[in-house]
């Protein structure tokens, strides 16, 4: 698992780049500004870095240059300003990746775990079994009783939520916003109609997922 460090001003951009980094199975930090960046890194334990070029204090792109005086950690940089100027001063000063706003939180995903295979640090495969279920994070993969389920895009988010959280008494409300995004319109019953897919999908381990009533689910296992 990797630990990304989210560097940004704006607290929105921070929350979905944790949302989907938790969805991917990746532990987060945060930091509002280039020199709490610079802290965070030295203290070490981060893998990689998101880095937000506009911020107070001190700018995406010093923080860069201070960083490179003592670590090479894989630094990604996104950022609202599309100038060429910028994108070749980030790969100056030594980034590896420039990705401009507004962006997609998805192939945000793809680009750290591209930048990280090229830096040798390929993600290791991460594994929950339990009974005859087996979920393969890292491969994006569910077996069931030894054979492999084909699950559509929203099922394995909502079963990869759950599993990740599980134990955990999780509300309609809170499913929703986590696996749908807070900008989700529907109501209760798209998540109901997902979570009966998902249970004839999972066929003999469909009792991992219990029902609340009156609250939402929890994943037991």
């Amino acid at each position: 698992m990797y630990k990304v460090l989210i560097v940004d001003d704006e607290v929105g951009i921070r929350e979905v780049v944790k949302k989907y980094c938790a969805l991917e199975g990746f532990s987060t930090l945060e930091a509002e500004d280039g020199l709490e960046a610079i802290s965070k890194v030295k203290a070490g334990g981060v893998d990689i870095v998101i880095m937000d070029v506009m911020m107070p204090e001190l700018d995406g792109f010093s923080a860069v240059r201070e960083i490179r005086k003592f670590s090479s950690i894989p630094i990604i940089m996104l950022s609202a300003r599309t100038e060429t100027y910028d994108r070749i001063n980030g790969f100056e000063i030594g980034i590896d990746d420039y990705i401009t706003k507004p962006f997609s939180p998805k192939e945000l995903m793809l680009r750290i775990r591209a930048v990280m295979s090229r830096a040798g640090n390929g993600v290791k495969s991460e594994i929950f079994e339990s009974g005859k279920l087996k979920v393969d994070f890292t491969a994006r993969i569910v077996y069931v009783d030894g054979e492999r389920v084909d699950l559509s895009p929203k099922e394995y988010d909502l079963l990869f939520f759950m599993v990740k959280n599980k134990g955990i008494a999780l509300s309609r409300e809170k499913l929703l916003n986590e696996v749908w995004g807070y900008d989700f319109y529907g109501d209760d019953r798209t998540l109901d109609t997902h979570i009966k897919l998902l249970r004839k999908s999972l066929g003999v381990c469909s009792e991992y997922i219990v029902t609340l009533r009156g609250m939402g689910y929890r994943f037991e296992a």
